[in-house]
């Protein structure tokens, strides 16, 4: 390590490859980074705990006073590029070289690379995701499989946006003065220092998804990441471009001031519904009435969740951003064709809503949902977006955004969330951050919505079944030996004795049954991981 980088440590394998990444020159930039923001994304995670305090004391979210004269004023976000006017289907997934080549070659008009839910976080696996993109932006990368087939990139590819994990994550193997660096400025900073000129180059430009944000003082914090970093690479101010996932409960009343912090780079704004399902349950965690029935019964028809995307829809319209709809994790069904077309007409269900209510554009986890989504989105939206339909007719209060949905709690629903946490969980330990289970395409939002159900179920009274029986550790503690038993027959022995699937049963009992409720379960998970 140079003197110019004094004190920033690697703990991780340098692969062959990997020092074409990890230049002492993206080195510097990624300290840069740590040193001039570090502070403030670490007092930004304490003010989520003192938020967390103030909701278990019973304080609402309310729609900000301080900042009523940015709802009520008239601004608008830039223009978005060329290569961002029309985006009606997205396409996501890890960065996988298979993966990245064949999501870039489906035919939506983006794909969101993802160093964040869809990615177990492994050194090699985020190095070498970086090393991908780095090879897509240039129209380089290529994978030959195993058995000889070869994967190339077509004349015409999806645009990419790049996910860096959110800002309460770090990365252990990048160390600055003996602690851990945000894993948000490694995944950014990284590929923004070896691709943002590149990609405004070919005509597209530095493009990202921003996670998990709670506030506008938190996107606040991204406008001045974004701008420093313009200037120090040397391109103009704006050539970033951003769009923010409201999938928290609390960015959902700074929606507009998101919007604003961010309005030199800001895109638009994306319905994360599974990850906002989660931080409903969580953010109210000491509210018996925000107890939330079977995850299959909690459907973007619920009032809190088809409030909150109708109203990203009108506020971002409002200031001439897009309003992304929400994920179709669905994948074919082979050899069974009753069962697939059940599940491809939810899929056009869900479509035809987002379509309708004024979206513009949706995702979906695989390439043969694409052709579905785009006839639906050209039927609805002939035009490149949907920028003109404001949906004055809108009108929420917080309390259509506070209202949970209703059903049953079923056995059938503590075993689904059970199988889906567990089997996950062992393949995000193994390195595999996005897994096909029960024909759905799975990430961490999924694991974290049933745990925190099994969580919210075990610990309030209102967690019985429809015959009244209360649901109990002991209940749970079944479940998770009889999901045991069938991966143990599914996978065969030696498969199972080196599938984590004991060490994540481990963990995943130790978070639902704990009295204190887990912020993330990847934060938990990553002190694990392999």
């Amino acid at each position: 390590m140079n003197q110019a980088l004094s004190g920033l440590h690697i703990r991780g394998a340098i692969n062959p490859g990997f020092e074409e990444i990890l230049t002492p020159d993206a080195l510097e930039f990624i300290r840069d980074l740590e040193q001039r923001f570090g502070s403030r994304r670490r007092e930004l995670i304490q003010k989520r705990i003192q938020k967390q305090g103030e909701l278990n004391n019973g304080v609402m979210p309310e729609f900000l006073e301080e900042t009523a004269s940015v709802r009520s004023s008239q601004w608008k976000v830039r223009p978005a590029p060329k290569d961002l006017v029309d985006r009606r289907v997205e396409i996501t997934g890890p960065t996988e070289r298979k993966m990245v080549i064949n999501a870039l070659n489906s035919g939506a008009k983006v794909f969101m690379a993802d160093f964040e839910d869809a990615n177990s976080p492994t050194w090699e696996v985020c190095i070498e995701g970086q090393l991908n993109l780095r090879d897509a932006i240039r129209r380089t990368i290529s994978f030959q499989a195993p058995g000889g087939k070869e994967y190339n990139l077509k004349d015409e590819v999806a645009t990419l946006l790049v996910r860096p994990r959110g800002w309460h994550m770090v990365e252990k193997h990048l160390v600055l003065d003996g602690n851990p660096v945000s894993a948000s400025f490694v995944d950014f900073g990284l590929y923004f220092f070896h691709n943002a000129k590149k990609a405004l180059e070919i005509g597209s430009g530095p493009y990202f998804y921003l996670p998990k944000l709670e506030g506008h003082l938190e996107a606040r914090l991204w406008e001045d990441v974004l701008s420093f970093s313009e200037q120090a690479v040397g391109i103009e101010h704006g050539s970033t471009r951003v769009t923010v996932l409201i999938e928290t409960i609390l960015g959902a009343f700074e929606m507009d001031e998101i919007l604003y912090e961010l309005r030199d780079h800001i895109v638009g704004l994306n319905c994360g519904r599974w990850d906002y399902i989660f931080s409903f349950i969580k953010r109210f965690q000491k509210h018996p009435e925000f107890i939330l029935p079977d995850r299959s019964e909690v459907t973007m028809t619920s009032h809190f969740l088809r409030s909150y995307s109708l109203l990203l829809i009108q506020t971002c319209h409002k200031r001439g951003a897009h309003a992304m709809g929400g994920m179709a994790a669905q994948v074919p069904i082979k050899g069974d064709p009753e069962a697939n077309e059940a599940a491809l007409s939810k899929v056009r269900a869900d479509k035809e809503r987002e379509a309708g209510d004024g979206h513009d554009g949706t995702w979906v986890a695989h390439p043969a949902l694409v052709p579905i989504a785009t006839e639906i989105f050209d039927k609805h939206m002939p035009q490149p977006n949907q920028l003109d339909k404001l949906r004055e007719d809108v009108s929420m209060e917080a309390a259509d955004l506070l209202k949970p949905a209703t059903g049953q709690i079923t056995a059938g629903g503590i075993q689904n969330n059970v199988s889906a946490a567990l089997r996950y969980m062992a393949s995000w330990l193994s390195g595999q951050g996005c897994v096909a289970i029960r024909h759905l395409m799975e990430d961490a939002a999924t694991a974290e919505i049933a745990r925190a159900q099994l969580w919210q179920w075990l610990h309030f009274p209102g967690g019985v079944l429809g015959d009244g029986t209360r649901i109990t550790v002991e209940m749970i503690d079944a479940e998770i030996d009889k999901e045991l038993g069938l991966i143990r027959n599914e996978v065969g022995e030696n498969a199972f004795e080196n599938g984590n699937f004991v060490k994540a049963a481990e963990l995943f009992r130790k978070i639902v049954v704990q009295d204190e409720f887990s912020e993330f379960l990847t934060l938990e998970a990553y002190e694990h991981l392999v």
